[in-house]
């Protein structure tokens, strides 16, 4: 079921909209008419800048970035892998925000010209509790002032915040990345419970719900990382299974459907010869049923961009790989030969079991 919108391609990225923004949308202009409309597509269109900022700088360090979704809490760029260096993760990380001061900083004075000190000013007053708000609102003022309120809001030294994966980046000098890690998450929950609670006593449901995305998103990333560094320590090898099947170009679909009742595996090489030509998994394989009828052959359906990683990739390099392809399997070579197929599955498996066992010692 579709749950969000194609609005545009910028740069390669789609930008997405998710269908609960159109809420936001509604929210706003029974409170406010057009001039809420108007204010809301202004916002989010510098939240799109953010995250397009975000977005190239992860490019420039060979991170692919495949869509941006907007929320009604703000952005998120999906990136095929988190930055492999501190210093990446760092710069990642500010772009964002300092692309907001770079517009408070660009549109100051050409704003200043045309609406005049105290229409411009007067909403950074209100915010900052120098004025009362007097029902004066003129739009292009606030949004240009929410860029500053991104700015700021986002350099929180918290996660999921800019600010909390920056210190996070200069934190894994000094203590190491999985320590860092825990600063951050840590950090995030407070400052989540924080927001909760002035949300609560102010009766502000929308701090509530950043409040409750902050705690969620931090205590994740802080799962990811533990998975990631006990994963790290095991290699395809440690986990590869002796026997594994394969196909040929001309193996019909339904000798595929077959194969996968009776075995365990569920994606193949595809093979010619000794030569992988290509790599099917189980989606493949029911999509092909699905469009295709059983007597498609499995060259027809096989994907060709999915790469074989060496025996001797840590787990979580593996891991990164899948979900860069967006496959949960790859297959496997030893030398030129290819020796197996690694699953995310066998991944997840490690990583319970380590669990457990870190539980019973």
């Amino acid at each position: 079921m579709m749950s969000s919108l194609r609005i545009a391609r910028v740069f390669g990225i789609d930008i997405e909209i998710h269908l609960t923004f159109f809420l936001l949308l509604a929210f706003f202009f029974l409170a406010m008419g057009f001039n809420g409309l108007a204010l809301i597509i202004g916002v989010f269109f510098f939240v799109t800048v953010h995250e397009l900022c975000h977005s190239l700088a992860a490019s420039y360090f060979g991170i692919k970035v495949k869509r941006i979704i907007l929320l009604p809490i703000g952005g998120i760029a999906s990136m095929s892998e988190m930055p492999s260096k501190p210093h990446q993760e760092l710069v990642i990380s500010l772009a964002g925000p300092l692309s907001n001061m770079i517009i408070v900083a660009v549109f100051y004075y050409p704003l200043y010209l045309l609406l005049g000190r105290e229409q411009l000013m007067y909403p950074l007053l209100v915010m900052i509790g120098r004025a009362p708000y007097a029902g004066q609102f003129n739009v292009i003022a606030h949004v240009y002032w929410i860029n500053l309120v991104l700015a700021v809001f986002n350099m929180i030294p918290a996660f999921p915040m800019d600010g909390g994966r920056a210190l996070r980046s200069l934190l894994t000098y000094r203590m190491g990345f999985r320590d860092a890690t825990t600063v951050a998450v840590r950090l995030g929950h407070i400052f989540a419970l924080l927001f909760g609670y002035i949300g609560i006593v102010h009766g502000q449901i929308f701090l509530i719900l950043v409040a409750v995305f902050i705690y969620m998103s931090a205590s994740s990333e802080g799962m990811q990382v533990e998975v990631q560094e006990t994963i790290k320590k095991y290699s395809v090898r440690d986990i590869l299974a002796k026997d594994f099947a394969f196909v040929r170009a001309e193996t019909p679909l339904s000798a595929m459907l077959e194969l996968m009742l009776h075995t365990h595996q569920e994606d193949y090489p595809v093979m010619d010869g000794e030569n992988m030509i290509g790599f099917i998994t189980k989606r493949e394989i029911l999509k092909g049923l699905h469009e295709k009828g059983k007597t498609a052959l499995a060259g027809e359906v096989m994907r060709l961009d999915v790469p074989a990683v060496d025996m001797s990739a840590d787990l979580y390099r593996v891991q990164t790989m899948m979900q860069k392809y967006a496959t949960p399997a790859l297959p496997v070579k030893s030398g030129r030969r290819i020796a197996g197929v690694v699953t995310i599955g066998d991944i997840s498996k490690i990583y319970m079991l380590e669990h457990e066992k870190g539980r019973t010692a």
